[in-house]
């Protein structure tokens, strides 16, 4: 009786066709910046963040499909004074950032515009402890035009052929030292998706598409209107527009919460640090002898009140003890009060702490003119006694350096009409242009001045804001040219400050920021909270 059961099936097969229907689950991460442990550095508290927590959720989810597909989206390495720790203390160890996507089996990673601020040196070293591909084909060597990484990697699971694309954004010489991008030049990746995903396509005999863009969109992904300004820095929906055959769309680098479908097509990008993991599932029939995708779907998954993988935790152990050590070390003596209380009244009035980093900058620099911001609403600032380094790491967050550029006072100008852009009026008081909050939040992109003296008059209409613009008592000269000190992305027209793109270059302070005011603080000893009033936002 089996054996004629099975003769039976035999023929039903021969005659009706094999038939099988498989579900492929992708995971992707993107910006991670650094964080492993679920803990905010600047307060030391817990944080419901962090890959330890993403562990656990892909152990949960490879219990159910062992052949789920991880893909990191880039910005990585570069964020937390984890990072900066290992950088800074240990950078010949290896990197444990990638040592944590070893461990949790990733398939491959895609390179971001934070990964260059260290140089191509440990950029190269990082990607070559990775056991899985670092993508990235619009990265190209400037002489030989050749991939400077891997253009794409194919994989076979339960028997569908997939290509994973990598493409990063091409707006880094906008931001990142030119000595970090030497030999590097950054294609369009519109146009290079027009090379590769043909070749994934028609070469390779992929059965689904994988493009994963360190960069994002551009325009809402269902009406298509601009979001922010055009410059090329995003680039999503105009990729999906002109690129056909693509099956799944993963993106970054923005630290915006999207899911859903753009032009047909899926899309996430999981937000930042860790606190979501994008999931897709694509289900595909093989009916017809080749497979064919009959559904796709997309969510996005919060490691909220999930509890960190012991794996993960004591992997990286040794350099979590060691950076909170270093973190806790006090390098001095503050006298005065440098806490933001409310960042709104912080960026409409002087400030001791902003005024300090801009006093730095203009020590270092020599430099009688210079611009900062208070880059998120989360930073505290410190209060009167010990200052440690966490306190400075926790202020400066960035791995910026320093630039001093050659502009003109109406360049200046410029500048603070594009400030003054980030205010509006709200019944009847200064609130926060809802453009610099949605679709990504641009604190900051504002900045405050020292060397000048300036008022900002947020009734007047965008771009006629600047009613009082000096520099040593007398009014700024529009035509006359003034040495500015400003961060590296800054000066490279960064934000849109189109106004500082291609000046020249007076001098370059290759040391970072937190690091700089680490110095000066030890140098001294003692630093004092002083505010001299030089700017204010009226209305």
């Amino acid at each position: 009786m089996r054996k004629l059961f099975l003769l039976l099936a035999v023929l039903l097969v021969a005659v009706l066709g094999f038939s099988e229907i498989v579900t492929l689950t992708i995971l992707q991460t993107s910006d991670i910046h650094g964080n492993v442990y679920p803990i905010n550095y600047a307060t030391n508290k817990p944080a419901d963040s962090g890959l330890a927590k993403i562990q656990t959720l892909v152990k949960q989810l490879r219990s159910k499909d062992p052949d789920l597909i991880l893909i990191d989206n880039g910005d990585l390495t570069q964020g937390t004074p984890f990072t900066y720790y290992h950088i800074r203390k240990e950078p010949t160890a290896p990197n444990p950032m990638i040592q944590v996507l070893n461990l949790m089996g990733y398939h491959a990673g895609v390179v971001g515009n934070h990964e260059f601020n260290y140089g191509m040196g440990l950029l190269s070293k990082t990607a070559a402890e990775a056991n899985f591909p670092i993508l990235s084909a619009n990265i190209v060597r400037r002489f030989t035009k050749t991939p400077y990484f891997e253009p794409y990697r194919v994989l076979t699971v339960k028997g569908v052929r997939v290509g994973i694309l990598g493409l990063t954004t091409k707006y880094i010489p906008n931001w990142e030292d030119v000595r970090n991008v030497l030999d590097v030049d950054f294609l369009d990746p519109v146009e290079t998706a027009k090379v590769y995903v043909p070749i994934l396509r028609e070469k390779e005999k992929v059965d689904v598409v994988i493009v994963s863009y360190h960069g994002g969109f551009e325009r809402d992904i269902v009406t298509g209107l601009p979001t922010e300004e055009l410059s090329g820095e995003n680039q999503g929906y105009q990729l999906l527009q002109e690129v056909k055959g693509i099956d799944l769309f993963l993106t970054g680098h923005q630290h915006r919460t999207i899911v859903g479908f753009c032009q047909g097509v899926p899309v996430l990008q999981p937000s930042n640090w860790g606190q979501l993991v994008g999931k897709a599932e694509i289900k595909l029939d093989n009916s017809d002898k080749r497979w064919i995708i009959v559904s796709k779907s997309v969510e996005l998954l919060s490691v909220k009140g999930v509890p960190a993988d012991e794996e993960v935790l004591a992997l990286v152990r040794d350099v979590e003890e060691k950076t909170q050590k270093w973190l806790d070390t006090p390098i001095g003596v503050a006298k005065g009060d440098f806490s933001v209380v409310d960042p709104l009244i912080t960026r409409m009035g002087d400030n001791a702490l902003l005024e300090f980093i801009n006093k730095v900058q203009m020590n270092i620099s020599g430099a009688k003119i210079s611009s900062t911001a208070l880059f998120t609403n989360d930073i505290k600032g410190w209060g009167s006694g010990p200052v440690t380094l966490r306190d400075v790491n926790a202020v400066y967050i960035y791995a910026n350096t320093l630039k001093v550029i050659r502009v003109t006072g109406q360049d200046i100008k410029g500048a603070l009409e594009r400030c003054a852009d980030y205010f509006t009026i709200v019944d009847g008081k200064i609130a926060v242009n809802d453009t610099w909050v949605y679709p990504k939040p641009q604190h900051y992109n504002y900045d405050v001045w020292e060397g000048i003296d300036y008022t900002l008059d947020i009734s007047k209409p965008v771009g006629q804001r600047v009613v009082k613009l000096d520099y040593e008592g007398k009014p700024m000269a529009m035509d006359k040219e003034y040495d500015v000190v400003l961060n590296n992305y800054r000066a490279g027209g960064g934000g849109n400050y189109l106004m500082f793109q291609g000046k020249p270059v007076v001098k370059d302070i290759m040391m970072e920021v937190a690091e700089l005011m680490s110095d000066y603080i030890l140098e001294r000893g003692e630093i004092e909270a002083t505010v001299d009033g030089n700017w204010k936002v009226i209305h």
